[in-house]
């Protein structure tokens, strides 16, 4: 027998379960050190909606800003996450609060109601390890394997370098030999990355970062701050491990407590562009992804590399789900994708 999910809408009842309702971005995260994350456009209102579609076929009561929702249009799924959204969110009698979007020190979810739950991370956290340089010393302290880089600002400052610094003898003396990869220091997915193979297109390249603006809501800024990432190019095998936090979970019909940071099956990257994964907003996910068989996955390296993932989201404290992308992992016994 299969039964249909109930649809919490506006003046639905009561459900006996707790009520989710699904935030997405509504407006443009505020700079942090001069820097400004890019704003995905719809602020990721359409990974909200399939977020409260699943939720619906899984069971699981959701409230939704409008009675009878179109399922081709995004927002009839989805809150926005200002004070307003929230509010409207709650006395629509939603009791969690799945936080599909940007979050950072000051945001509305950082003055929770008592007794209503989040799905996400700390907002103070996720500003302090948005910072990719940040991030990478932090593990590189506790003994991660992390890319060797420097960084690149658009004016010279101590431990840093400008893009007319950059040259072949500066940066083998740092450890760097091309290819090498140049990203933005709070960036979103691949967006703005790009792999060069000679120190004339890394200095292009760079230069175009340090001077791109974008205008949202008649405002200019820069579209990816005014510091990037320069840092060695990682061949082989790419993995994304999504990695979950401590809990009670339901595994297979059965309960079980994890108390300690745990993995979900490593996922294969492939059909790069240029060396790098192409951003999600221009190729989907589902066409350069797949689940690692069973025979890689009980490959060493494989083994070594969700370990790294697990201490990884330990470190940051995460307790929402943390997607980590890893390169460079060198798999000799086994095709990545051999065995189901």
């Amino acid at each position: 027998m299969v039964s249909t999910p109930r649809l919490e809408g506006a003046g639905g009842p009561p459900a006996a379960e707790s009520r989710v309702a699904v935030l997405y971005q509504a407006e443009l995260a505020p700079a942090v050190d001069g820097i400004q994350k890019p704003m995905k456009p719809g602020g990721y209102s359409d990974s909200g909606a399939d977020i409260a579609c699943c939720l619906l076929r899984a069971g699981v009561p959701v409230v939704l800003p409008v009675r009878k929702p179109d399922p081709v249009v995004a927002l009839d799924w989805v809150f926005p996450d200002t004070m307003v959204g929230i509010r409207d969110a709650l006395t629509r009698g939603a009791e969690v609060l799945w936080a599909n979007t940007v979050l950072f020190e000051g945001h509305p979810l950082d003055g929770r109601e008592a007794g209503v739950r989040i799905v996400g991370q700390h907002p103070a956290a996720v500003q302090r390890f948005d910072d990719k340089c940040f991030t990478n010393s932090l593990f590189a302290r506790h003994g991660l394997p992390v890319p060797r880089g420097l960084l690149l600002q658009a004016e010279s400052e101590p431990q840093s370098f400008t893009v007319e610094d950059l040259s072949a003898e500066m940066l083998r003396a740092r450890g760097l030999e091309l290819p090498l990869v140049v990203k933005p220091v709070r960036g979103r997915g691949s967006e703005g990355v790009a792999k060069h193979d000679t120190v004339a297109q890394l200095k292009e390249h760079a230069a175009e970062l340090l001077s791109a603006t974008a205008e949202i809501g008649g405002h200019s800024y820069l579209r990816y701050g005014w510091r990037l990432i320069v840092e060695e190019y990682l061949p082989g095998l790419e993995l994304t491990v999504t990695v979950m936090p401590p809990g009670v979970y339901a595994i297979d019909g059965e309960e079980r407590v994890l108390e300690r940071h745990w993995h979900l099956p490593p996922v294969r990257r492939f059909n790069h562009q240029h060396g790098v994964a192409p951003y999600s907003g221009v190729v989907a996910v589902i066409q350069n992804s797949e689940a690692l068989g069973k025979e890689a996955c009980s490959v060493p390296e494989v083994g070594r590399t969700v370990e790294h993932c697990e201490t990884a989201a330990a470190l940051v404290d995460a307790v929402a789900p943390v997607r980590i992308d890893c390169g460079q992992v060198l798999m000799a016994r086994c095709d990545s994708s051999t065995s189901a």
